[in-house]
């Protein structure tokens, strides 16, 4: 077969030097002689191919270990490949026109079938350049045989017998890189189709074993999924660095508005830790968005993950920033039901939203900073550069407007969810 090589100086001991090609000038006849010579000891090597086919194969146990490794596994198919390889090459002597298609099929096939396989390329070219020399060797052997005079004469035919196999060590390289191409695309739509499902939650648990292998993570462990979105690009390398730390393993899938990161986590909380998802600088691009949803448990359930993913997003600033949701609960609640939220708002804050901007903003913002401050309107004061009695007495007509008092946990609880509403719910 006219099987391959890596440029390898010679076969092994034993093997007849490739004579160099001739030079120009030379007559006609003795052309016409050289094919006669050629044609002889090329009929003689399809008579004998099988003989041929298990030297090469013994050759290429003997010297090429990716190949030795496919003998092992599957002798049949490796002999028919060289055979075939073999009595098509033998066959382009004989009558180079006419065979030439045919040869040139089945090296490409031989090329796209063994990219199939995983057999290394430079395994491939070096049995194509052994099955050449092997072709070359014999045909010296056959002439000396039958007619020694005539050994001589081969050396004019030389260079096409070379050209033949450089031609094939082509022709299979551009298939053998064209088939890996193709089934590179077959495998980055098959894992984007896969993790897809996982963050749609749609994947079958029959498929969770593919799935874990096409996206180099386990099946069993610990998720955390990262929405990231906004910035300019939305999907550059440092937006996705800024989620998801270096050394994690994650994997990415870019969507039509949103960038999700399958992020495999450890068995800890680790809020503080570094390799945790969000845990990386502040996002410096304006307007870039990041949501980092809370833990769960193995691939199947991926798709809640994400589902919390989006929640922290929704409660993302438009300016940007990063949310992590197990920091932002109250609001978690609020976001997954906007309709309650925002009737939580009306019902609790409406007399206040209802009056004149500047007044409104104005008790509003003592409420939430008197909050944050959890309850000291000392501090709030300072916050907002006013005196402590100027901040109570805001917060008392807050309760009078309102009819709640802030002396009750759960009209404080209200407030809160009432303000975060507000805060959270943009439209």
């Amino acid at each position: 077969m006219q099987h391959a090589v890596r440029s390898r100086a010679a076969i092994r001991t034993g093997l007849t030097p490739v004579p160099r090609p001739r030079t120009p000038g030379v007559t006609s006849l003795i052309d016409a002689d050289a094919l006669r010579v050629l044609h002889r000891a090329a009929r003689a090597l399809l008579d004998d191919l099988p003989d041929l086919t298990d030297r090469l194969v013994a050759l290429l146990q003997e010297q090429e270990p990716a190949y030795r490794a496919a003998v092992t596994k599957d002798p049949t198919a490796t002999w028919q490949e060289a055979h075939r390889s073999l009595r098509h090459s033998v066959a382009s002597l004989l009558d180079p026109r006419g065979a030439r298609d045919a040869a040139r099929r089945c090296s490409w096939r031989i090329g796209a079938t063994r990219a199939e396989q995983g057999l290394p390329l430079d395994a491939l070219l070096h049995a194509f350049r052994l099955g050449g020399s092997l072709v070359w060797q014999r045909l010296v052997e056959e002439t000396s045989r039958a007619a020694p005079e005539d050994v001589r004469l081969l050396v004019h035919v030389a260079a096409d017998v070379w050209n033949f196999v450089d031609e094939h060590c082509t022709l299979v390289a551009e298939s053998y890189r064209q088939t890996e191409w193709q089934l590179g695309r077959r495998r980055e739509n098959r894992a984007r189709l896969l993790a897809a499902g996982l963050l749609d939650g749609t994947s079958r648990i029959a498929d969770l074993p593919e799935a874990a292998r096409a996206l180099d993570l386990p099946e069993q462990g610990r998720y955390v999924v990262v929405a990231v979105t906004g910035g300019p690009p939305v999907r550059s390398d440092a937006a996705r660095a800024t989620a998801v730390p270096p050394g994690v393993r994650v994997h990415w899938h870019a969507g039509a508005q949103v960038d999700y990161g399958i992020v495999l986590v450890g068995a800890g909380e680790g809020l503080a830790d570094p390799h945790e998802p969000g845990s990386g600088p502040h996002p410096s691009s304006p307007g870039l968005r990041i949501g980092v949803g809370s833990p769960v448990e193995g691939l199947a359930a991926v798709g809640d993950a994400r589902r919390l993913a989006d929640t922290a997003l929704d409660i993302c600033p438009e300016a940007g920033g990063t949310v992590r949701l197990a920091d932002q609960l109250p609001a978690a609640l609020v976001v997954s039901s906007p309709e309650l939220g925002r009737a939580l708002a009306e019902r609790v804050l409406g007399p206040v939203l209802r009056l004149e901007p500047a007044d409104r903003e104005v008790l509003l913002d003592t409420l939430t900073t008197w909050l944050d401050c959890d309850g000291s309107a000392q501090r709030a004061g300072e916050r907002l550069y006013c005196h402590r009695n100027t901040v109570l007495n805001r917060l008392r007509r807050c309760e009078q407007l309102t009819g709640r008092s802030l002396a009750r946990p759960a009209d404080v609880v209200e407030f809160s969810l009432a303000l975060t509403a507000r805060r959270v719910l943009r439209d």
